[in-house]
């Protein structure tokens, strides 16, 4: 058991769970060395079937190397830690259950993410191949040029060391993401130059930036919103989704979601807890600082990646509330905040040198026909049906008639929630939670960790049991079902099917080796279900 488990602090006199027994404790020593031994197969794994680099540093090192040539077996190892690590966060969510007698701490939970974070970090990327883009397009920004009119092909030509780790549809296109990223990206550039193993753990130090974001903001945003903070943590940043695709994958949502939850919060320092009733007391001048430094916070974050700035339209409706809750302010509210949105992202822009150019290449992503979006799947679909009737193949046609259906339907979910929440029929932070779904769902095309957006604002605020096993069941769905390689298998289809059956019977095995010290499920209100004392 890690030092300092015990303190729970007055976790009564606050309305928490207690704190664990002694039979708990040890439930929990077992499921943080579960999900560890998890990590580290994942990590080992990785040497072979992450998305490497093509010349991969690994391939010539002794022992180390025997992986980038047996795929199969790498692959079984990945996947081996995958299902442990979703097992073992499965179980901690036993112990921090809302409403539960004796639950996981705060500080418990922190160092469990830790004990599993750790070994990651020294993983080859995995889950997808988008941070090699970011190192092209941060070296084209490095070199003085301009990432939103030329792709890494025509800036840095095709022989490049970091072109060729760039996705071949990306080669030509130019960079989506905003100026502050890229400024972050160019300075990961001087340091690092061409070398892929020093700008990729650059770019995930920048990602566990992000991730220390969410886990500093979660807690305190579930406070105040009335949810228990442990919960928030675990269906958060403990989440596998959060765990694979932001600290293994690297991807730059982490740090454009921890600056807006960390500016939704700073905006809410001196704001009362929120109460689903209201009204707020009368609100004081001195807040006034704060909702400016976290509207200018969050906008940095969209100066990252553009969905953050919808945090504003929800901040502003709790600011409006606090003020009274009249149409009048509203629109004032508004006013103030567009103010400091226009001022940070001008000066981030004109600061960067990079001007507005990003705004014209932000659908650069609908390049991609994914079926995970719905839009493009129902084009698909209706595509597809017009050719079995003989109607001709229409299908270009109808993927684009279904994208223009769905940038219509997502904005105006948004809206609706906006209007909701500022007549607190629901929580504001909901509403930005279901919003960035909506938005991200209906749009052009959709990747597993776009369900982040939704999934970590969520979590520190809706508290509800349904909630959390729906958000539970789709997390280990798109954990599990995304392999690791963040690349087709050029045709060997062999290789799943006997990566996931090996896979399944080490884990299988682990479980059965630990069965009597893993939490087992017990009923709402119950108390809490010891094991046995080894």
């Amino acid at each position: 058991m890690v030092a300092g488990d015990t303190e729970h602090g007055s976790a009564r006199g606050r309305g928490e769970s207690g704190p664990l027994n002694a039979a708990e404790r040890k439930q929990l020593d077992v499921v943080r060395r579960f999900g560890t031994v998890g990590s580290l197969l994942l990590t080992i794994g990785s040497l072979g079937a992450g998305a490497a680099p093509v010349f991969n540093p690994v391939f010539r090192i002794p022992v180390l190397g025997l992986f980038s040539r047996m795929t199969t077996v790498a692959l079984a190892f990945a996947f081996t830690g995958v299902f442990m690590i979703v097992l073992a966060w499965l179980a901690l969510g036993r112990l921090s259950r809302p409403g539960r007698e004796r639950a996981v701490s705060v500080p418990q939970m922190a160092r469990t993410l830790v004990m599993w974070i750790a070994p990651l970090v020294f993983t080859v990327p995995s889950f997808s191949r988008d941070v090699y883009s970011y190192l092209a397009q941060s070296e084209i920004v490095a070199m003085g040029q301009d990432p939103y009119t030329v792709g890494p092909a025509q800036a840095l030509g095709v022989n490049h060391p970091l072109t060729q780790g760039v996705p071949t549809m990306w080669r030509e296109t130019p960079s989506p993401y905003g100026p502050l990223f890229l400024t972050l990206g160019k300075a990961v550039s001087w340091l690092t130059g061409d070398h892929v193993v020093m700008g990729v753990a650059a770019h995930r130090a920048l990602a566990l930036i992000g991730l220390a974001m969410i886990v500093w903001a979660l807690p305190r945003l579930a406070r105040r919103f009335g949810v228990s903070p442990v919960s928030a943590l675990w269906l958060g940043a403990a989440n596998p989704l959060t765990l694979f695709h932001l600290v293994v994958g690297v991807h730059n949502e982490s740090l454009a979601i921890g600056l807006m939850l960390v500016g939704f919060e700073l905006a809410l320092r001196r704001m009362p807890r929120v109460t689903p009733d209201g009204p707020f007391p009368p609100w004081q001048r001195g807040e006034l600082l704060w909702y400016a430094i976290g509207a200018g916070v969050i906008t940095l974050g969209a100066a990252t990646k553009i969905p953050a700035a919808l945090a504003l339209g929800f901040l502003g409706v709790m600011i409006a509330r606090r003020m009274g809750g009249t149409w009048k302010q509203l629109l004032m509210v508004a006013g103030g905040l567009g103010v400091v949105f226009g001022v940070v992202l001008t000066a981030t822009s004109l600061g960067s040198g990079l001007g507005y150019g990003w705004v014209a290449t932000l659908n650069t992503a609908s390049t991609i026909k994914s079926w995970m979006a719905p839009m493009t799947a129902l084009g698909f679909g209706a595509g597809w049906l017009g050719i079995v009737l003989g109607l001709g193949n229409h299908m270009d046609a109808a993927i684009t008639a279904g994208r223009l259906v769905g940038t219509v339907i997502g904005p105006l979910i948004a809206v609706k929630l906006l209007l909701d929440s500022f007549r607190w029929k629901l929580r504001p932070l909901t509403g930005l939670g279901v919003a960035l779904g909506a938005v991200l769902v209906f749009g052009a095309t959709v990747q597993p960790w776009y369900l982040l957006w939704a999934a970590l604002p969520l979590a520190a605020a809706a508290g509800n049991t349904r909630f959390r096993t729906a958000a539970m069941v789709i997390s280990v769905v798109l954990a599990v079902a995304l392999g690791p390689t963040g690349s087709t298998f050029d045709g060997r289809v062999f290789v799943l099917p006997y990566a996931y059956t090996g896979a399944l019977v080490v884990t299988a095995l682990a479980v059965f080796a630990v069965r009597r010290w893993l939490p087992r499920a017990e009923r709402r209100g119950a108390p809490a279900v010891t094991a046995p004392t080894p």
